[in-house]
């Protein structure tokens, strides 16, 4: 005989039933939600996601254009002017490199450590200033030794860069001494004028990507100007680096 259902068995087999389309439903929504690229929110609210049409439409992030340039010093340390630079170039996180003599340097060790300590490039300018002649060139090359060595016993690095005074050089050096020249691309003549105001438009109107800028740390002036000129260059963009990353990124 047939097997009869009471009435209790057929109302909970069609509730179970009921559960099972209402259960498919939801996933078939789901389902569909997801292909078109919809979430619910905390809210109960539908969220588009971001489909990988609408990720190749707006495409990759460009990179950020870094723009760099490089702050150079020559002739320090200056007991006061240097100091002074370092706290002002400190105050706006900025990297400088600064080409020392031999003779200032050992007459103030604590700044040429200071300049280590916060990330400063050091590099050599010979021992008294000295300009390479035809003349001179063994001489020259031993205040560049001399400068090396007195460098190295303060910081306990190696020195690598050179600026020689008024640009004059021998290729042979950089075989004998391992060591690289720095000259610059930008020549502020800071040396030469009194007027903080007309060496940071020089600078701030001839500067562009990549420059080398030459100033000098032993003059108040160029202090004052070097520090209006970071500020101007920094609201235009321009990142300060070491000549380093210059030369060799």
């Amino acid at each position: 005989m047939p097997r009869v259902l009471s009435a209790a068995c057929v109302g909970n087999g069609m509730r179970k039933i009921g559960k099972a389309l209402a259960l498919g439903d939801m996933l078939l929504c789901l389902a569909l939600a997801g292909a078109y690229g919809y979430i619910h929110g905390a809210g109960g609210e539908l969220k588009q996601m971001p489909t990988a049409a609408m990720v190749e439409a707006e495409g990759p992030e460009e990179p950020v254009e870094i723009r760099r340039i490089a702050l150079t010093f020559d002739d320090g340390p200056h007991p006061r002017y240097t100091q002074q630079l370092l706290d002002g170039l400190k105050e706006r996180g900025v990297q400088a490199t600064f080409f020392v003599t031999g003779e200032h340097a050992e007459l103030h060790p604590d700044i040429i450590r200071r300049m280590q300590e916060e990330g400063h490039l050091i590099g050599n300018h010979t021992y008294s200033h000295m300009q390479l002649r035809k003349s001179n060139r063994e001489v020259f090359k031993e205040e560049l030794i001399r400068t090396n060595e007195i460098l190295e016993e303060i910081t306990g690095q190696e020195v690598v860069y050179v600026r020689p005074p008024y640009g004059s050089w021998d290729k042979s050096f950089e075989k004998e001494l391992n060591m690289f020249p720095v000259l610059w691309t930008v020549d502020t003549l800071d040396w030469c004028s009194s007027n903080a105001d007309r060496i940071t438009q020089k600078i701030v109107g001839k500067v562009e990507e990549n420059d080398i800028i030459l100033m000098h740390d032993y003059y108040d002036t160029s202090v004052e100007a070097a520090l209006k000129a970071v500020d101007a260059l920094l609201e235009q963009g321009y990142t300060f680096v070491t000549v380093e990353e210059i030369l060799f990124d």
